[in-house]
């Protein structure tokens, strides 16, 4: 195991300071995902800094007009058994309940959950096999290797990886904000725009900037999260990351699509919103199979399968035909 040392941080401004300052340091919450990539030496960081200790950042707010303000130290399971969480937005307790083991749960924050890495193999194995992630400007070998779990959407030649999050798909259809404090105050990152698609720097997986603690997530009120649903298809049926998910959320006139909401998990290396489906299906009937079906097919235009993951695509489409069914039950 690598050898790091451990500090505890009591106040935001100055965790924010050390981090600015020193490239060495890591912020550690759960610590669920970092350990794993410090044991695969996938991350190396010589100091951890324990951010628990920081105030009013576990915190689970209703917001009056509906919405949601989570906190980034919020655990995984607090989130998931909400009441109001549960009520307003369900697609987003169902993707943490399928994310994991309960204890992982118990221990995983919100903040690390989507700020967690790719699951691709070359990248965590550490075996000595190219992985532009890993070490920039080597290759990467899943582009013509083992590919059955990457990308179909929005890869680059320097990286067919997935991003692992599930409520991180859950928060992008819902049109979230990510808070981020800084030396200079904070900003609210559109979720869309937080995590990156690789091109030619696939290392970097985010908007954050060194210097910067995630803070909360903000959820907007929305009509629609009310009839929402998370669906996830996995190997196995216990504690296993997705070929392939869906969070949909709609607002219907009876049975009659009056806005949706759709986006994809394990097809790309962020969330991956299905904005031309999300056009087509307004004015759509939900109990017309065939219509939902073209709809769908729309953001399929630019899917662009590897040699071992061309299923997919098929895939991708049911799942979403069937999120989106399964939310308009709840409407």
């Amino acid at each position: 195991m690598h050898r790091f040392a451990l500090s505890r941080a009591g106040d935001a401004a100055m965790a924010i300071a050390a981090h600015a300052r020193d490239p060495a340091l890591a912020f550690i919450a759960g610590g669920t995902d970092l350990l794993g990539l410090m044991k695969d030496r996938a991350a190396l960081p010589e100091r951890l800094l324990d951010i628990n200790g920081l105030p009013d950042m576990a915190r689970i707010e209703a917001v009056p007009d509906g919405g949601l303000r989570i906190g980034a130290l919020a655990r995984m399971s607090d989130v998931a058994a909400d009441v109001e969480v549960r009520r307003r937005f369900p697609v987003i307790a169902e993707a943490l309940l399928f994310a994991a083991s309960g204890q992982l749960r118990n221990m995983a924050s919100i903040g690390g959950n989507i700020l967690q890495r790719t699951r691709c193999p070359y990248f965590r194995d550490g075996d000595d096999l190219p992985c532009n992630k890993r070490r920039a400007g080597s290759g990467c070998a899943a582009l013509r290797g083992l590919n059955r779990n990457h990308a179909i959407f929005g890869w680059s030649e320097a990286c067919v990886a997935t991003h692992a999050s599930d409520v991180a798909v859950a928060f992008a259809a819902l049109d979230a904000h990510v808070i981020v404090r800084g030396r200079s105050g904070e900003r609210s990152i559109p979720f869309g725009d937080f995590h990156r698609l690789p091109g030619d720097t696939p290392q970097r997986d985010t908007a954050l900037e060194r210097g910067e603690l995630i803070v909360a997530v903000e959820v907007p009120a929305q009509e629609a999260g009310r009839a929402s649903h998370y669906l996830k298809v996995r190997d196995r049926q216990s504690y296993e990351f997705a070929l392939v998910s869906a969070a949909a959320a709609l607002a219907t006139d009876g049975r009659r699509i009056r806005s949706a909401r759709l986006a994809l998990g394990g097809v790309a290396h962020k969330p991956w919103r299905l904005t031309a489906a999300e056009t087509a299906l307004r004015g759509a009937s939900l109990d017309d199979v065939e219509a939902l079906k073209s709809a769908i097919a729309t953001s399929f235009a630019d899917a662009r399968p590897l040699a071992g993951n061309g299923f997919k695509v098929e895939l991708a489409r049911r799942v979403s035909l069937r999120a989106l069914q399964s939310a308009g039950a709840r409407a």
